[in-house]
Formats: structure tokens, sequence, C-alpha cells
């Protein structure tokens, strides 16, 4: 898989179409597979890392539904934009949109940079615009659809040396909420999973010792799993959810009570 092609299993198609930013990876990775378990066809976005999205295609492959494959930067709104139209090209309208991509750049305030400022608001919120404004519109025009934005526990209580991602995540619920007055009328949803502390290649980084002191502030004593934040998703982007929308769902063990 290069820098701009994406790679498409040929399975016979799938009931809905599914799209996912950041699902190479952690959470997106799982709430891709999951998705697809679900029945969706599913096309996932990854910024770099070309041999995990070709990992996860090789997953995806036992599963009788469609996939596709694309590198891009949701920070780049162009990019975004055409990875959504080849989306509704080769596997049709999206049904539900789920974003996942993110970075952090963690620093105390009086040490972080503009560019770490930024960098990090660039991939997180508006990656987040980018991605929910290319998917909304159409969805609009089909009166039904199915957003889910992913946020942070940090974003709903915020988290010392991480000014830039609390923000940032902040903003995704705030927006979130906007968008779900404005497009209720048009039969669509939107809401927000806000995760704490789940397993992933982030954490999987801590020293155990500094896991230890994380555990200590969680009620159910351990991390969350990525399967566990893509079951909610999945649920959210089902019929069960059709009377959800505006809602921000916290899964963190309890580390915030």
């Amino acid at each position: 898989m290069t820098d701009d092609t994406t790679h498409r299993t040929t399975e016979p198609a799938g009931r809905r179409v599914a799209l996912v930013s950041g699902g190479s990876r952690g959470i997106g990775r799982s709430v891709v597979l999951r998705l697809a378990r679900d029945g969706f066809d599913v096309s996932f976005c990854y910024r770099s890392n070309a041999a995990m999205a070709e990992s996860l295609q090789k997953e995806l492959a036992g599963l009788p539904v469609r996939t596709l494959a694309a590198q891009v930067d949701v920070a780049d709104g162009e990019a975004v934009r055409a990875w959504v139209a080849r989306t509704e090209k080769e596997l049709g309208p999206v049904d539900v949109v789920v974003t996942s991509a993110g970075i952090t750049r963690d620093k105390p305030l009086m040490l972080m940079s503009d560019d770490d400022w930024h960098s990090v608001l660039d991939t997180n919120l508006d990656g987040s615009y980018h991605v929910n404004r290319a998917v909304v519109v159409p969805m609009m025009k089909r009166k039904s659809g199915s957003v889910i934005n992913l946020s942070s526990v940090s974003g709903v209580y915020g988290n010392p040396s991480q000014a830039n991602y609390s923000a940032s995540k902040a903003g995704i619920i705030g927006f979130t909420k906007a968008l779900a007055k404005e497009v209720g009328r048009f039969g669509i949803r939107a809401n927000v999973v806000a995760p704490g502390l789940i397993d992933t290649d982030m954490t999987d980084a801590l020293s155990d010792k500094a896991r230890e002191e994380l555990l200590r502030a969680v009620p159910l004593r351990r991390f969350g799993r990525a399967e566990e934040v893509a079951d909610l998703v999945s649920y959210l982007a089902s019929d069960a959810a059709a009377y959800i929308t505006g809602s921000v769902f916290e899964i963190h063990g309890g580390i915030t009570i």
C-alpha cells in the first residue's frame, strides 16, 4: 500500500457503509473491525503507518464486507473530501461516520510551543470538522445518518500538561452538540464517545510505575480495552440508539468520580 493509493477487498457488499478516520490503530482499529463484523462496508484512513493499515486489511479480508483504506492527513480538508468522494464512489453513500484520528503533544503550557498547540488542534479538532463537513451534507440530502465523534475525558474535565489536547477534545464536544441541533430535523444523530485510560500503543509506552499510579485512580483498577469502546460505538451506530443524539458517553472505569 503506497502513500497515494487505496486498497479494496472484493467481498460482497454489506448493507450499510461506515467511514472511520484514524482507523489503522488503537481505538479506531477496533471500531473498524467491530463495524465490519456488524455488517458495514468500511472505509478507513490512516496518517502514516501503511504497515498497520495493510495488516488491518488482511484481518478484514475474512469478513463478507467491502473495505477501502486511504492514507489521509485529516488536517488537510481537500484530502478528506477526496477520500469521502472515493468512498461514496466505490462503496456507496456513508451511513455512519466515526472520527477517531488524533494526536497528543503533552507539555505544561509554559513549555508548549505554537507548533505543539496548532498541530494538535489541526488534527483533532479541525480534522473532525473536515470529516464531518464532507459527510454530513450528503447525509442531510438523504435525511439519515449517524455521526460519532471521539473525544476524551480530558475534553470533559481537563488534564494537566494537556491544554492543547483538552481544548481540542472539548471543542469536539461543543461541535457535536451544535451539529446535533442543526441536523436532527434531517434524521441525523450526532453523539460523542469520551474514553478514559484505554489500553493502546500509547499506554503500552508507559512504565510499570506510571501504570500503577494511573490505575490507583481508576475504581475498576484496570485500563479499558479498545474493543469496549468499539462496542459503545457499535451501539450508537445501530438502530437501537435511534432516539439518542447530542449526548456525551464517558467510558473510563470511574476515573472521574
